[in-house]
């Protein structure tokens, strides 16, 4: 992608991309990689909160609405056979008329942007698995969903590249893989915080003022909390949490600090 070519393969039915898929996985597997292929059971993409918010973010995507019933229907029969997502980036193999390598860059969400969103969450979510499982207000829903001031990306924040011929922005395998996070977050939803380059522990933190009363607490053990909220999560969902991006600061006015104390 991102070069016109008028000379397209020819169409490769389903069964036979999952056959080169599968040859693929064995032969990577033999040089001792390992893939992470999505797998989605039935049309249902995402089943959770973050997980389907990612994917009602996608179909706004208006100026590519012909491109994106392609890319769910390549990511529900399988073809993207690998798929890992790190701060801002996310990298996938798609199986197609051959297997094509696509990459996507998404820009770390605005410091200003992210303390608005913490601002407006204040005392609304607390704690990090109330967080992460999605169960809070619908206040709270709105803030983080909002139209270019939540935390989805829109198209302009993203930089797409695919290895196929075609010289759309946005291909069928782009999409597919789009698509592929939004079922990847349903497993793991703070990889959204990641891909944005926010701290998702900044929502929780902030959340603790409404209960401080008559102390402060000394960064060591703020840090120590988090790190028993990480580590209960993990417990729970028996996974590994991935490491969080480097916090973006959010000041709380110490006249505001005062007020709640004296309400105390």
């Amino acid at each position: 992608m991102g070069r016109y070519s008028s000379d397209f393969p020819p169409y490769v039915p389903v069964a036979e991309r999952r056959r080169a898929a599968a040859r693929l996985v064995e032969k990577l597997k033999k040089k001792g990689q390992t893939l992470h292929p999505v797998m989605i059971e039935g049309r249902t993409i995402a089943k959770t909160f973050w997980g389907k918010q990612w994917c009602q973010n996608l179909d706004s995507y208006r100026d590519y609405e012909n491109r994106l019933p392609r890319g769910r229907t390549y990511v529900r029969n399988g073809s993207v056979v690998d798929l890992n997502m790190g701060a801002g980036e996310i990298t996938a193999l798609v199986s197609g008329s051959s297997i094509y390598t696509v990459k996507i860059t998404i820009a770390s969400v605005l410091p200003s942007q992210w303390e608005s969103i913490v601002k407006d969450c204040s005392g609304q979510i607390d704690s990090l698995i109330e967080l992460l499982q999605g169960r809070f207000s619908k206040g709270v829903m709105e803030i983080m969903t909002k139209a270019e001031r939540g935390l989805f990306p829109h198209p302009k924040e993203m930089t797409l590249t695919c290895s196929c011929p075609d010289y759309a922005t946005m291909c069928k395998h782009v999409a597919a893989v789009l698509y592929g996070v939004g079922a990847r977050l349903d497993e793991h939803p703070e990889a959204l915080f990641l891909l944005r380059q926010a701290n998702h522990l900044d929502l929780i933190e902030n959340a603790t003022w409404r209960s401080i009363e008559n102390k402060t607490f000394s960064e060591k053990d703020k840090n120590n909390k988090n790190k028993k909220l990480e580590a209960d999560l993990s417990s729970l969902f028996d996974i590994e949490m991935a490491d969080s991006p480097s916090p973006i600061k959010v000041s709380i006015p110490k006249k505001k600090i005062k007020e709640k104390k004296k309400k105390n």
